[in-house]
């Protein structure tokens, strides 16, 4: 245990069965990215023998954002305890009928000052405003049933004033998964806000108290280490990681060269349209210069946009421009069609912004599946870390069109020539980033820093994996 944290009481709080609240704002069936490592953290806590009460947002919320995914609530832990609160955006609502005078004459000048109303409860856009709702529920969750942990995981950052308001009533340690960071601007680099802003405030004072840590890639880690050097040794990276069930079968797909072949990216379309618009040229040009290609097709499934956006905006008018290209778009895949989707591709297309401090989730499930894998993105980029030592990797040349023209043409290379011990020796790279093997021992970690000895299995290192 941390010795510079000492627990405020000498005995479990809530009998033989602990408590953890789980702050899990994208909690399936919310079909979001974070939902993966929301549902497979709780089904790990549940495994040790914790009682689990997640609070997320109630379902409407996210039939008005990116939408719902009922195949993710599937395999949740049936034990783990859901509270749905009834928070929803009202800036993504679209019918007009609902909207204020001032909303219709006005939007722009609306959605201004919605943002400053938000901000002056809590220092973030869009969320802010939730703050009390979510200290609420907290404090009405642990009323009910004690608990022994609250893990809060970010972004909404606004889950850390609940945090930090159970803490302040009831001293309940706490855990804080920052996954991507607050102070650090993952996409651009450096400094988001200063340590002396509201922000910095907020961050500083929740961060000093808390048990843990986590982030997802070691940049990450090591920003907050440097930024905060005395609580060093409670920042842990707890990666992504992808789930075995969604893998295509290793000696499925025989590609077909005559017939060409079959590229494809999954995964949200949040990059800027110049991003994708540069990987749609790289595209026409591989398929101008290389044969195999020209017979090629490229299939692109995900959320593409959210709220009246929602596949309405220039990535879908360039998406569109590019269908005499054999280029199409499919919507999202739910989860259980995951490995046939897969199963359908010889290629993957990794699209990823950012650069250090980024990883994306989606790497680890790219690199599992055993096909070739082009990067579309900075050299610079903690995913090249991940897959460095791929044997089916093009390897990242950023996004200059005609050298993702090259990539284009490799990994069709690729996808003829690779053999089942290739695509093997892929799964077998990746096996380590398996969920399970990456989340488990956190869970375990977290477990015993607040009740030491109430899992069977002893706490694992943190690792960094």
């Amino acid at each position: 245990m941390n010795k510079r944290f000492s627990l405020p009481w000498t005995q479990p709080r809530s009998g033989p069965r602990p408590h953890v609240i789980y702050l899990a704002i994208g909690f399936p069936p919310a079909a979001k990215s974070c939902a993966y490592r929301m549902r497979e953290t709780a089904n790990q806590f549940c495994a040790l023998g914790w009682d689990v009460t997640v609070i997320t947002l109630c379902d409407e919320a996210w039939e008005r954002e990116y939408g719902l995914d009922h195949t993710l609530s599937e395999s949740v832990d049936p034990r783990v305890k859901v509270v749905k609160l009834p928070l929803i955006r009202q800036d993504l609502e679209t019918d007009i009928r609902a909207f204020s005078e001032d909303r219709s004459l006005n939007p722009g000048g609306w959605i201004t000052e919605l943002r400053k109303r938000e901000q002056k409860v809590f220092p973030e856009p869009v969320f802010g405003g939730w703050r009390h709702e979510l200290e609420k529920a907290v404090l009405r969750v642990h009323r009910e049933h004690a608990a022994d942990l609250l893990l809060s995981s970010c972004a909404p950052y606004v889950n850390i004033a609940a945090t930090w308001k159970l803490w302040e009533e009831y001293k309940v340690p706490y855990a804080i998964d920052f996954r991507d960071g607050w102070s650090l601007d993952v996409i651009g680099g450096g400094e988001a806000f200063t340590r002396e802003s509201v922000s910095g405030r907020w961050e500083s004072r929740v961060l000093e108290q808390a048990v843990a840590v986590w982030t997802v890639n070691d940049p990450i880690a090591g920003w907050y280490r440097e930024r905060y050097p005395h609580l060093a040794d409670r920042v842990h990276v707890v990666r992504n990681g992808y789930d075995e069930e969604s893998l295509p079968a290793i000696s499925g797909r025989a590609p077909d060269p005559a017939a060409g072949l079959t590229f494809g990216y999954l995964g949200s379309v949040n990059f800027p349209p110049d991003f994708l618009d540069a990987v749609l040229t790289g595209w026409r040009l591989a398929r101008r210069d290389d044969p195999l290609v020209a017979r090629s097709r490229f299939e692109v499934r995900g959320h593409i946009g959210a709220g009246a956006m929602r596949e309405a905006n220039r990535h879908m008018d360039l998406l569109k421009a590019a269908a005499p290209d054999d280029v199409t778009f499919g919507g999202p895949v739910a989860k259980t069609a995951l490995s046939a989707t897969y199963g359908s591709w010889d290629a993957l297309v990794l699209m990823l912004v950012g650069g250090r401090y980024v990883t994306s989730g989606k790497v680890y499930e790219f690199m599992a599946t055993g096909l070739p894998v082009l990067s579309a993105h900075d050299v610079d980029h903690d995913a090249s870390n991940v897959l460095a030592g791929h044997p089916l990797w093009t390897g990242a040349v950023g996004i200059d069109p005609q050298r993702l023209a090259h990539s284009f043409s490799e990994a069709a290379r690729l996808a003829v020539t690779a053999t089942e011990a290739d695509r093997a020796e892929a799964r077998e790279l990746a096996r380590r980033f398996a969920r399970p093997a990456v989340l488990a021992p956190a869970v375990r970690h977290l477990a015993q820093l607040v009740r030491p000895g109430s899992s069977a299995s002893t706490a694992t290192a943190m690792t960094g994996v």
